[in-house]
């Protein structure tokens, strides 16, 4: 009975992915959102070790085809068509038993375990979006991976229905090793000042040296903190630290992950690690939100004019 039970719990959850639709959506064909007053933020998704969610392992068919979940994403690589979903599964909840958000970072894929964080790169345009994938689907031949609208915007096809992409599982264990692709596995200090990094940061070659990149993301971060000396706006203090060396490697790594400036003002012998200069007020606030969620819990706004 219990079995059973579990059996029909996942095929109701199955139904939120696209390409099973049911009539509980008020769409019959998917869109883009109705109304979108500026283009939405699409701050990557911040892989971090989460558990498998069991029940999302078990074997399942979709349109006569039965899948297989994996029962790890850890070395995990593909290369195909990504679609996208939006307006109409808005709303409704995905194969993970979470509400899909269409402004979120997230994406469906057939078989990876739910949870997993997925580097997506456009082979057309180089672009790069970091993922959570939290739903099943899309049950399409032609296509590996379904993005949110958000991803699909980052990504710069949001105006077609698919691109070229290469996924690449991200993935953390227990202890905080982490293995990126088909990539050596190394520790989270290794990961977070080498390749890969999100967005204009990111690089699609094989793992390099660490000093290498550090340099390199050392220059942009000293380059963006010269800028935002000039500018005013709203800044969030992470952290205040008294080594040096600890402050300037959080500073590059929050930097590349949140695509923001840092600023770090000393007073006395102590390093106020600082996001921005961010204008918007709500953008500031959000990214105050998710820091508050990913490790840092005392983390709080600042308004600064210059």
């Amino acid at each position: 009975m219990r079995t059973l039970l579990l059996i029909l719990l996942a095929s109701f959850i199955l139904a939120a992915c696209k390409s099973a639709p049911s009539g509980r959506y008020t769409q019959h064909q998917d869109t883009a959102p109705n109304h979108v007053a500026k283009v939405p933020e699409t701050l990557d998704a911040v892989p971090k070790y989460e558990a498998y969610r069991m029940f999302n392992s078990r074997p399942y068919k979709v349109l006569g085809k039965h899948y297989t979940p994996l029962t790890s994403g850890k070395g995990f690589e593909e290369v195909g068509y990504a679609s996208w979903y939006g307006q109409k599964f808005h709303g409704h909840l995905t194969s993970n038993g979470e509400t899909y958000n269409m402004f979120a970072m997230s994406a469906a894929h057939k078989t990876l375990p739910l949870p997993s964080y997925v580097r997506v790169t456009n082979l057309d345009n180089d672009k790069q979006a970091i993922v959570r994938v939290n739903d099943r689907g899309p049950f399409h031949d032609n296509r590996i991976i379904d993005l949110s609208y958000a991803a699909a915007v980052k990504l710069g096809y949001h105006n077609k229905g698919t691109a070229k992409v290469k996924i690449e599982v991200i993935h953390f264990d227990p202890e905080n090793n982490v293995t990126v692709g088909i990539n050596p596995t190394v520790s989270y200090d290794e990961y977070i000042g080498i390749a890969p990094l999100p967005s204009a940061l990111a690089s699609t070659s094989p793992v390099t040296p660490s000093s290498e990149v550090a340099a390199s993301t050392s220059a942009q971060s000293d380059n963006l903190q010269q800028t935002s000396i000039s500018l005013d706006g709203y800044f969030i203090q992470v952290a205040a630290l008294s080594n040096q060396k600890k402050a300037e490697s959080i500073s590059n790594v929050l930097s590349a992950l949140y695509q923001v400036p840092t600023h770090m003002p000393v007073v006395g012998n102590v390093y106020k690690l600082q996001l921005g200069p961010i204008e918007d007020e709500a953008l500031a606030h959000e990214l105050l939100e998710q820091l508050k969620q990913n490790g840092y819990p005392q983390a709080y706004k600042i308004k600064q004019t210059l």
